[in-house]
């Protein structure tokens, strides 16, 4: 069965090679930009990451007008301005994000105030709010889970009100996305585990959504089954170049493919939890997948039961429901082994979330934005039990 209408937007170039991000200035040739400058953060920098690229650019004859490394693990709006304001008085005329998530996504906030102005949450919070093509952005994800080096989505946090702000519009999406394993390498194997359960989390989720497509669910599908065959040993043996590649390549098919078809309740409680309790959102989407796809049972049963095989089950000869919950069992023993190797917490109230939040934590998942794309209706009682499963 096909959509009766969907629509497939992917400008992002994409280059993948190991050694990469030392060298690929043919492509910036290509974007019209002469100044360059650099968002990081400080472990990037002190990792020698940043160095690696910076020296490939300068080699060739690339100006890094400045850069700016005071990006939090959570980025905030504060942390925004001040970059957007330095990227300003430095001249530059196109931006090199050079980390995670929370690293893309101050670069692609503050790109929106570096080429409209304004204020960030009053102007220009929510979807489709900017008026023009703002200046160039390369990414270069340094870990494989966000995807944000080929999403339309930006996700900053509002200190002032203790919630996660999302951006989407087309002009966000970045020009250039440069993966480049060897960029990963030296990710701890809890961060490698948390970071792949993310990508994880956006494939399955944008595979049951709403909104998928064809073209969706042959990327998060791709992604479920790259992130299979290859989390274990990239978080076993982190410098495994081929499974670290597997994960950032599924890293940016999950990220395409939530791109167009979008995510539910399990990134809305993991924003929640984010926003409200400080947890990294990776580590909360591990520990939430699971529960977020019992919420959705009976409305994704059918979508649900093609990943099993996907995920390495077998199925034969089992009715949909039974084929559906083995894709569930499929993800918490995956869970389970990232747990038993000291990787991924299982529990809320192993990464330090109050149980008596967790009312407040379900009422804030039903006001974030991923409910309005969540396969069933999102009621505060309702996921409040399955938080309350997973605590």
């Amino acid at each position: 069965m096909i959509p009766e209408f969907f629509e497939f937007y992917n400008p992002t170039k994409v280059v993948y090679s190991p050694g990469i991000a030392s060298d690929f200035k043919a492509e910036l040739d290509l974007l019209g930009a002469s100044k360059y400058f650099i968002i990081s953060d400080k472990v990037i920098s002190d990792l020698g990451l940043m160095k690696r690229v910076v020296d490939g650019l300068e080699s060739t004859g690339v100006e890094v007008t400045g850069v700016f490394l005071d990006v939090p693990p959570n980025s905030e709006v504060k942390a925004v301005n001040a970059c957007a304001e330095q990227a300003k008085a430095f001249g530059a005329e196109g931006l090199i994000a050079i980390g995670g998530g929370s690293v893309i996504d101050t670069a692609k906030a503050a790109n929106i105030l570096i080429c409209e102005g304004g204020d960030l949450i009053e102007d220009h919070s929510g979807a489709q709010t900017l008026t023009k093509p703002l200046n160039p952005l390369i990414a270069i994800p340094t870990t494989a889970g966000t995807g944000s080096e080929v999403t339309m989505v930006a996700v900053i946090y509002d200190e002032e009100n203790s919630v996660k702000m999302a951006f989407t519009d087309k002009f966000l999406l970045p020009d250039l996305a440069v993966l480049d394993p060897e960029m990963t390498t030296s990710m701890t194997p809890g961060l490698t585990a948390s970071t792949a359960m993310d990508a994880m989390t956006h494939a399955v989720e944008a595979y049951v959504g709403l909104q998928w497509s064809p073209v969706s669910d042959a990327l998060a599908s791709g992604a479920i089954e790259l992130i299979c065959g290859n989390i274990v040993q990239a978080t076993r043996n982190g410098s495994d170049i081929e499974a670290r590649g597997s994960l950032l390549v599924a890293s940016a098919m999950a990220g395409i493919a939530f791109s167009h078809s979008m995510v539910g309740c399990v990134h809305g409680m993991a924003h929640a939890v984010g926003g409200l309790c400080q947890v990294p959102h990776g580590i909360a989407n591990g520990i939430l997948l699971p529960h977020g796809l019992e919420y959705n049972f009976e409305e994704i049963t059918e979508k649900l039961a093609k990943l099993a095989p996907v995920m390495g089950e077998e199925v034969s000869g089992l009715s949909p429901d039974d084929r559906a919950k083995k894709t569930i069992e499929s993800v918490r023993k995956l869970t389970g082994k990232l747990n038993e190797m000291g990787a991924l917490p299982l529990r809320l109230r192993e990464v330090g979330v109050p149980e008596e939040r967790l009312p407040e934590i379900a009422e804030a998942a039903v006001m974030d934005g991923t409910s309005f794309y969540n396969p069933r209706e999102v009621v505060a009682e309702e996921i409040l039990v399955h938080l309350k499963n997973a605590y």
